[in-house]
């Protein structure tokens, strides 16, 4: 194993994974004897593990997801990270698609006060520092989904509902991925918490900690309701601004369509090749026929406006 990916202190080794290979996924199993089930799961590249946690006899083994932006699709994926805890070790496995992760291992790994700091407590409160970065850099991502939000509030009433349509959407897929990635969290948690493990050793402070997590993840949890609520009343808002506009748009065609009529029918009944047609036959045919027209015309649009149809 490649010492860069290991910081060590008198009580605790960090093994930091990128992208595990089959040698790495084999020294683990011959160092740990960890479970062959568990290997396979950390090891998986094609799709994402789903979230879970296992308190096997002689380690923890934990799968969890984090949301990853993407800004050139404008789309929110899951970041896997797997974490193997021993009672003197901590090994993460990921795709260094995480940035706090990938920061504060490289911190650690430079700043000898950093490593004194956060790597001579228990594998419990490393865990704790590692999950605390990683749900701060969560907020971030939800502040933007609510700046988007705010946009198409500001919007909705300025006549580009059909540019917003794209947006809602790019928001409401957004947030489903988000809450299918937060859902198991607080779970996971709950159960680190409630366990009786090496992990946090029964001690207040370390629980302490990890309630706090608790409350990260609810707050997150929260958030992603009322995003979902909101977007959701700004969707039907939407809709009904489009259905309005295009309920007008259709009234507007048949009132014109039937005050043509008159004007066809005229045309085609003149236009047939018949002998003694009433009014023909006289120098002002034309202009008598243009005036019955016009005259049908406006007996139509006073009709229409009669009845508040325009």
């Amino acid at each position: 194993m490649p010492e860069s990916h290991i910081i060590k202190s008198r009580k605790l080794s960090w093994l930091n994974i990128i992208k595990a290979s089959e040698k790495e996924i084999s020294y683990l199993k011959k160092k740990f004897k960890f479970n062959h089930f568990d290997l396979n799961d950390a090891y998986a590249h094609k799709h994402a593990q789903r979230p879970k946690i296992f308190f096997r006899p002689n380690y923890i083994f934990i799968v969890l997801l984090f949301p990853v932006y993407n800004r050139k699709t404008r789309e929110i994926k899951p970041a896997e990270v797997d974490i193997f805890i021993t009672k003197d070790h901590l090994i993460t496995i990921h795709y260094n698609q995480l940035s706090p992760l990938k920061n504060f291992f490289g911190s650690c790994q430079k700043n000898k006060a950093e490593k004194d700091l956060y790597l001579n407590e228990t594998p419990g409160m490393l865990l704790y520092e590692i999950l605390d970065r990683l749900y701060v850099s969560i907020f971030p991502m939800l502040d933007h989904i609510s700046l988007n939000i705010n946009f198409i509030e500001k919007n909705i009433f300025s006549g580009k509902e059909r540019r917003l349509v794209k947006e809602i959407l790019i928001i409401k897929r957004n947030i489903v991925y988000f809450r299918k990635i937060m859902q198991v969290h607080k779970n996971i948690l709950k159960k680190i918490i409630m366990q009786k493990s090496f992990l946090l050793n029964s001690k207040e402070k370390n629980i302490i900690f990890y309630n706090d997590l608790v409350d990260y993840v609810k707050n997150i949890w929260d958030l992603l309701e009322n995003y979902q609520q909101t977007i959701n009343a700004l969707e039907d808002t939407n809709n009904a601004m489009m259905t309005f506009k295009l309920n007008d748009i259709m009234k507007t065609l048949t009132v014109f369509s039937v005050i043509v009529l008159p004007l066809t029918l005229t045309a085609a009944i003149f236009g047939m090749n018949v002998i003694n047609m009433p009014i023909a036959g006289t120098p002002l045919d034309f202009w008598k026929i243009i005036i019955i027209m016009i005259c049908a015309v406006i007996l139509m649009f006073a009709y229409f406006k009669r009845k508040k149809w325009i």
